[in-house]
């Protein structure tokens, strides 16, 4: 496989504009009268340590004029995208190897080189499968680099999942008690409840472990009797079920030990990168919900087979789970419609959502082990933001300060020690690199870190990188995207309105950078790599000037949204004491480029501490002590939610974020 650099994106308008969503009409020669087409897919993986794996080969028959990216979602088969197939983000490249000539777009061109071009490189979503197909998929990069800790607090150890050892006497004829009567009487400051499941195996585990028995509770409902004392194995896992990633960690509940921890790309990302594609998918396609529920399953699932295979823990023994997650991800997992969220008044099922049996979110883990859900806030304020504000004690604290988790949806919460605000900013995909030219996932070979030297002199390198899985560069990612504009206003080659200066001035402003400014067509661009000294624009990795645009409306959005909610509280930027970044963006963010774009207010770098994953240690907090998690619930009455398109000023104020400040 080649590897392709990613490029210029394109608008809806682009899409509407060239028909690209209506299906071509079909030459009833060109298939076999079938009425369906044969495509063939050579779906190329990466094994957890990078390896490439022997390709695996796919055949699917779909009806004709469905599109490359289609049949492959229908079909389980991921290729990578944000948008979901609408044919805004550049990223669902494929490569047809066999069949008819494909016809070249013009997106096709600004996204690859004529080379590749002639190789058979395509943008998926916008190839209409007229004609049998063979295609190449390259592989998807399944584990983002992602925060799998975070903050916390220290908790008394008080889980909803107790086990109970006790010997029983034998039933008499002068003590006829029933079996479940005698077993909730040994266990008597519990008002234990039991179901079918568990009275169909009381009897017979009773009489073969000789009335030594041991009681698997979760709150007051006896869930399982296992024989012998079994005390030893108790166990729970946490999720933090994002949208773009998804953390799981083993628990020994016995001890709040963490036994295993991993991550991995949620396996609905070809519906969309974000909640508003997939809520859309569920809209237009009635399958959908089906689709993406199964999709959810399967990514809890992994990841629990994998924290239980790594820690040597039977898969059986582990009896509850928390998922923390946004409104979206916790109605998904669910099976509950979306549509409700994705359109004004913005309003969710229900804010507590029900406790549910584990096998019913797809988890094959003991057959009644429970699944514990957040509340929400909101429908953009959700489960995950509710347990991180629990991790990081937003209500205990009586400092002033913020907490932002960065995504597509920006989660804002403000406090002042007494009264706690809450928002949500509609950031975009800019921070997890969709809409980007060379935008990426935080995978190996994406740019995260960068450093410019405006008058490099001799060996000093004029650009430093720091690229993930120390590979050569192949895109940017969300914090390298932030480095770079921080950077360019830093030595002033870009000016307070995001322009990228021209190049007279550039020469004499820094020197050493002035030939990284160029163009593609016509649009100005500067050049963070170079994979040759000759390579062209092109086929560099490099930061555009509509890259800047799409990150100056992303930080406009956000620094919108928390200085509204200072101004509520009667506060000033130099109040807050505290800023905590949350989520895996914020942990790999540099605070002092964060500073310099506007992101977050102006203030000592000090102040501002990356959170990591507060989401999933809200998770495994909530699984070790009830008492956190009546604190969550305790939480939807002390936050008060502020819709943010409900204020007149929004618009103002978002215009006065625009700028930078170097």
């Amino acid at each position: 496989m080649n590897d392709t650099p990613d490029a210029p994106d394109f608008s809806l308008a682009d899409v509407a504009r060239e028909g690209l969503i209506e299906r071509p009409g079909v030459d009833p020669a060109v298939h076999d009268g079938t009425g369906r087409v044969d495509l063939s897919f050579t779906v190329h993986t990466l094994a957890e340590d990078g390896v490439a794996q022997p390709p695996a080969q796919r055949g699917v028959r779909v009806p004709p004029g469905v599109t490359v990216f289609d049949a492959a979602s229908w079909n389980g088969i991921a290729i990578d995208s944000t948008c979901g197939g609408h044919g805004t983000c550049h990223k669902c490249k494929v490569q047809i190897t066999s069949g008819a000539e494909v016809p070249v777009t013009r997106h096709d061109q600004r996204t690859f080189t004529a080379g590749q071009l002639a190789e058979g490189w395509r943008l998926g979503c916008l190839v209409h499968a007229t004609r049998d197909l063979s295609v190449e998929v390259p592989p998807l990069t399944t584990r983002p680099k992602a925060a799998t800790v975070g903050i916390g607090r220290q908790v008394i150890l008080r889980p909803a999942l107790q086990k109970r050892y006790v010997e029983l006497d034998e039933a008499t004829l002068s003590d006829q008690r029933t079996d479940l009567v005698r077993l909730t009487d040994a266990i008597d400051d519990l008002e234990l409840t039991a179901d079918l499941h568990v009275l169909r195996r009381l009897s017979t585990v009773l009489r073969q472990a000789d009335f030594k028995v041991t009681a698997v509770i979760v709150d007051e409902d006896l869930i399982d009797v296992e024989p012998g004392d079994t005390t030893a194995e108790r166990y729970a896992i946490a999720f933090d079920l994002g949208t773009t990633t998804v953390v799981g960690t083993l628990l020994d509940v016995g001890t709040g030990t963490p036994m295993a921890v991993t991550s991995m790309l949620n396996a609905q990302q070809p519906f969309g990168g974000d909640v508003i594609t997939r809520i859309s998918a569920t809209m237009m396609d009635p399958d959908a919900l089906g689709r993406l529920q199964q999709a959810a399953g399967s990514t809890l699932a992994s990841l629990a087979a994998q924290v239980c295979r790594e820690a040597g823990v039977d898969p059986r023994h582990v009896y509850e789970v928390a998922v923390a997650g946004n409104a979206t991800m916790t109605a998904l997992a669910l099976g509950i419609d979306p549509e409700p969220l994705g359109v004004a008044p913005f309003v969710m099922s229900s804010s507590q959502p029900p406790t549910v049996l584990a096998a019913d979110i797809g988890l094959d883990l003991h057959p009644r082990a429970r699944a514990y859900f957040f509340p929400a806030l909101g429908a953009y304020v959700g489960g995950d933001i509710v347990a991180g504000m629990l991790a990081t004690g937003m209500d205990r604290d009586k400092r002033t300060r913020l907490f932002i988790d960065v995504g597509t949806n920006c989660e804002i919460v403000l406090s002042d020690g007494e009264t706690i605000l809450s928002t949500a900013a509609p950031a975009g995909p800019a921070f997890e690199g969709g809409a980007i030219r060379c935008g990426m996932r935080a995978a190996d070979g994406a740019i995260e870190v960068i450093k410019l030297d405006a008058h490099a002199a001799g060996d000093d390198p004029a650009v430093t990188l720091g690229v993930i899985g120390d590979v050569e560069a192949k895109g940017l990612c969300g914090s390298g995207l932030v480095d770079a504009v921080a950077e360019l206003v830093r030595v002033r080659l870009l000016d307070s309105t995001g322009r990228l200066v021209p190049d007279e001035d550039a020469k004499e402003i820094a020197p050493a950078l002035a030939d990284r400014l160029t163009r593609i067509g016509e649009e100005r661009i500067f050049v963070l790599h170079r994979p040759t000294p000759d390579s062209e624009p092109a086929e560099t990795v490099y930061l555009s000037q509509r890259d800047v645009r799409e990150l100056q409306f992303a930080k406009a959005a956000i620094s919108t949204g928390w200085s509204l909610l200072l101004e509520q509280l009667g506060l000033e930027h130099r109040d807050v004491q505290q800023v905590l970044l949350a989520g895996s963006f914020g942990s790999y963010l540099s605070p002092a480029s964060a500073v310099r774009i506007g992101l977050v207010p102006q203030l000592p770098v000090l102040r501002i501490v990356a959170a990591g994953n507060v989401a999933g240690e809200g998770a495994k907090m909530a699984l070790l002590s009830v008492r956190e998690r009546a604190g969550a619930l305790a939480l939807l009455e002390e936050v008060t939610y502020v819709e943010l398109s409900d204020r007149p000023d929004f618009n103002d104020a978002f215009v006065e974020q625009l700028s930078f400040h170097s």
